[in-house]
């Protein structure tokens, strides 16, 4: 129990220290295991296990809302491998040059590749961790960071086998049939319900014929998780799925942050190779920026995603750790690599804070193309006859959506991030584009705004909502005859729109009762008119035939 108590202490303390700094707590777990190994707390086993059960539970949330029609853009597997391929060459050199000066110790040109190919891959879990963060696993940039990673993964998996030796089992060919073969048979998993039952099968989805049955057959349980979470997706309880895994998942994954710290201390020595490795973070996010332009991405799309991918995987130290094993490697190369990686991890939570607002303005300052030369979703958005938008078209947003235009007549455009989303409102007949609001180009896009007379903010994230007023006062719509509106999730957040001047802000749980009590009056006075309508009743037993 004393041993538990310290951890808590330890890793709670940090994390709280970052947050009270205005830092991402994942920084506060980083140091607290370098903290706990420093200062010769013992290494729990379980440690191990949590951090593996995190991490296979996030892949597989990530699959349960994954796109698979956006993987086939070109946006995506072609800028994962031109990125590797060009880092890696690029990286390769700079090791070998600055090797040849003294660094790194004695390194050979295939040593310098290996490591160059490893740091050309980018954290799967932060990337996520941090899309989640913001809710933006669904947007134009998200869903590309995903599929950069996805690929990675597979090179990765590749790269593993050929430098062991151990290529696939040939029993990974029954993966073909397998997996159909699950979907068939799982198709009505969410009538188990939302309650424990049902949470308790996705974590067996994820562990056993995910992570397990791939570990079997020589691929990546990793992969496998996030499969198993594609299979689930189709159905109509993925979501909610999702968010009951969230805390479980977010719980475990502390355990990842804090195992890293106990991979070894680093001495000056590699703290001076770290740094030199994290030189080559910039030339990764350039590099990133510079594919997705030509590719015909918006500044702003390729900005967010260079900055969300420029960070170091957690699959280096795993190839480090094996090269060490198999004599390969030199001890200093694996904790030169654990601290950069960690280091890396710092950067990128600093340069991708939860508002988007940084990048946002940073991306106006890079050079811009014509709407015909982008790609067709970033390209200028009609409104048609709409003037009223609805921002964020989940469920609050469908509701909202369908009440304006239902009961109000209400010209109405909903405006989602979610290209799946999207695709199967327009199906159902829904004016529903693809866009992302809390980007300012997003307004700039927008023709004829000055039609627009009324604006539903129904997203979830409230630095989302906060980013899109700001954004609609900095564009061409004159907020001074229209009317803005938002939902807010927490009673704190009321305060903060409020003080950005909407007009109307309602708490979810607020809204929920007004709405269920407007609901509520109005089938009452319906039946009564029936009722009335239908006169008094008649007593058919009273009547009586005279003899």
């Amino acid at each position: 129990m004393d041993l538990l108590l310290t951890y808590l202490a330890v890793v709670f303390g940090c994390g709280l220290i970052a947050w009270a700094v205005r830092l991402p707590p994942l920084i506060g777990f980083l140091a607290a295991g370098f903290a706990l190994n420093a200062m010769g707390v013992e290494h729990v086993a379980a440690l191990d296990l949590f951090a593996d059960i995190g991490v296979t539970l996030m892949l597989f949330a990530i699959g349960l809302r994954l796109d698979l029609k956006a993987l086939t853009d070109k946006a995506m597997w072609l800028t994962a491998t031109s990125h590797v391929l060009l880092m890696t060459v690029v990286g390769a050199g700079f090791i070998t040059g600055l090797g040849a000066l003294g660094a790194f110790g004695p390194t050979t040109f295939e040593v310098a590749v290996d490591i160059a190919l490893v740091l050309s891959f980018s954290s799967t879990i932060v990337v996520i961790k941090i899309l989640q963060d913001r809710g933006d696993e669904q947007a134009l940039y998200g869903n590309i960071c995903i599929g950069v990673l996805i690929m990675q993964d597979i090179l990765a998996v590749a790269f593993m086998s050929v430098l062991r030796g151990q290529p696939p089992h040939l029993a990974a060919l029954l993966l073909i049939p397998i997996v159909p073969l699950l979907a068939l048979t799982t198709r009505r998993w969410y009538k188990l319900g939302h309650g424990e039952l049902g949470a308790l099968f996705g974590i067996v989805m994820a562990l056993l014929p995910g992570y397990a049955l791939f570990e079997l057959v020589g691929l990546s349980g990793s992969l496998g998780a996030l499969i198993m979470g594609v299979v689930l997706s189709r159905s109509p309880g993925a979501e909610q799925l999702s968010h009951s895994l969230f805390t479980l998942k977010e719980l475990l994954l502390v355990g990842f942050f804090v195992n890293i710290g106990f991979l070894g201390l680093p001495t000056w020595e590699n703290v001076i190779d770290a740094g030199l490795l994290l030189l080559l973070l910039p030339f990764q996010a350039v590099a990133y920026w510079a594919i997705l332009w030509l590719l015909g991405l918006r500044n702003r799309t390729s900005v967010l995603t260079a900055l969300l991918l420029a960070n170091y995987s957690e699959f280096a130290l795993i190839i480090a750790t094996l090269g060490v094993e198999d004599g390969w490697l030199d001890q200093r190369w694996l904790l030169s690599l654990v601290l950069a990686v960690s280091m890396s991890f710092v950067i990128s939570a600093i340069l991708n804070p939860q508002s988007v607002s940084r990048a946002t303005h940073l991306a106006k300052r890079l050079p811009t193309r014509p709407p015909h030369k982008t790609h067709p979703e970033d390209r200028p958005i009609e409104l048609g006859d709409a003037h009223a938008l609805v921002l964020g078209v989940g469920r609050l947003g469908l509701a909202c959506y369908t009440e304006l235009s239902e009961v109000y007549g209400a010209k109405v455009l909903g405006v989602e991030h979610d290209p799946a989303r999207v695709r199967h409102l327009q199906e159902r007949g829904y004016n529903v584009v693809e866009g992302d609001a809390t980007d300012i180009d997003f307004w700039e896009r927008v023709k004829d705004s000055h039609q627009i007379d009324m604006i539903m903010l129904a997203m979830p994230s409230q630095h989302a909502n906060v980013d899109t007023v700001k954004d609609i006062r900095a564009s061409n719509i004159n907020t001074d005859e229209c009317t803005i509106s938002s939902v807010a999730m927490y009673r704190e957040d009321v305060e903060d729109l409020e003080a950005l001047g909407l007009n109307v802000v309602v708490h979810l749980q607020d809204g929920a009762g007004e709405s269920l009590a407007e609901r509520t009056f109005i089938e009452n006075r319906r039946s009564q008119l029936r009722a009335e309508s239908a006169g008094p009743p008649t007593d058919n037993s009273a009547s009586t035939t005279p003899n």
